[in-house]
């Protein structure tokens, strides 16, 4: 792993593309060791922006940028088509890198990225932010000590309406860039059904096949409600919701097994458990720290976020199999994707 950096991790903003770059932004600004020194965006307008905001320098060159010597790390918010390319870049300049998921859109590219990241010796940490939460802890705790028997189903829905056109958004609320087949590599389930994909993931592990179908209800050129099945060898399913054209769905994971079953959902957090008809509310722990407060953590310590990096790799995987199936109409084979 690369050394340590200087007391305080200095640290560029690599685009303002994604709807959560500034929520990253103040991640960075409210952590003790950290410090923004620098703006790159491929769009000078937004970045110049940005950094005028932030009161830092702003960059027009993603290799001037990455050449100053006082940049420890970075942030990536660029558009997903662009994430190999930067981080590769970041990586080869000696930069600790966190990212916005998906680590990249296919399995290649993917493998490419961590390749360039072991070979630098720099951290990367991809934001996967529910993993940490406080109700995953708890329901991977059930399912380990056998509370459930053994799974068989599991369904993670995620969905918000901010492809609706209404008043108040005429074209909703979502950047018009994130309709852009080119720069997303697809719609609703790449984006906001990145965390239902690695929750289900995270259950049941890696499937064998992948099944998808993708809704066009806005008429956008990519798809603005999606489901998604996997399918185990032992027989298990699960059921992988997301999109942008629901304004009250709730936030859900549903596990059942051949002993009892679970359901936990919000907006108001609340996990149960369902053995011999009666429902039992479960006691949700305080989560882990965010994806974020892990990567200053790696970079500090030298360390390697292993299991950070799996669950990035394993939805790049599960993405790719899921757009495919998609476009193709076919179930695909987790095996037949290309490394």
């Amino acid at each position: 792993m690369k050394g340590q950096p200087s007391p305080m991790i200095r640290i560029a903003m690599l685009s303002y593309w994604h709807v959560h770059a500034w929520d990253y932004t103040r991640q960075a600004q409210n952590h003790p060791d950290v410090t923004i020194g620098a703006v790159w965006d491929e769009r000078p307008d937004r970045g110049r922006a940005a950094a005028e905001k932030l009161g830092v320098p702003f960059y027009g060159s993603l290799d001037a940028v990455l050449a100053l010597p006082d940049i420890d790390a970075v942030i990536v918010d660029a558009p997903t088509n662009m994430h190999r390319d930067v981080m590769l870049a970041a990586a080869h300049a000696g930069k600790h890198i966190f990212t916005e998921k998906v680590l990249a859109p296919t399995l290649a590219e993917a493998n490419q990225i961590l390749a360039a990241v072991e070979q630098a010796g720099v951290a990367l940490t991809v934001s996967l932010p529910r993993l940490s939460s406080g109700y995953t802890q708890a329901i991977v705790e059930l399912v380990a000590g056998g509370a459930l028997g053994d799974v068989t189903l599991a369904r993670t829905r995620l969905a918000h309406n901010g492809a609706l056109r209404t008043e108040q958004n005429p074209d909703g609320w979502l950047p018009a860039h994130f309709y852009d087949p080119e720069q997303c590599r697809g719609g609703a389930m790449i984006d906001l059904g990145c965390h239902p994909m690695y929750l289900a993931w995270h259950f049941l592990g890696m499937p064998e096949t992948v099944n998808a179908h993708y809704g066009y209800v806005t008429g956008r050129a990519v798809e603005d409600n999606a489901v998604v099945t996997l399918g185990y060898a032992s027989g298990a399913l699960a059921v992988v919701e997301a999109g942008f054209v629901t304004p009250a769905s709730p936030f859900t994971i549903e596990l059942h097994g051949t002993r009892a079953s679970l359901v936990y959902s919000e907006p108001e957090p609340k996990l149960q458990l369902r053995v011999a008809r009666e429902w039992v509310d479960q006691t949700i722990p305080e989560s882990l720290p965010l994806p974020f407060v892990q990567w200053v953590e790696h970079i500090r310590s030298g360390s390697r976020g292993t299991a950070n990096i799996q669950a990035a790799l394993s939805l790049t995987q599960l993405m790719e199999a899921a757009n495919l199936a998609a476009a193709g109409g076919h179930q695909v084979r987790i095996d037949s994707l290309h490394a």
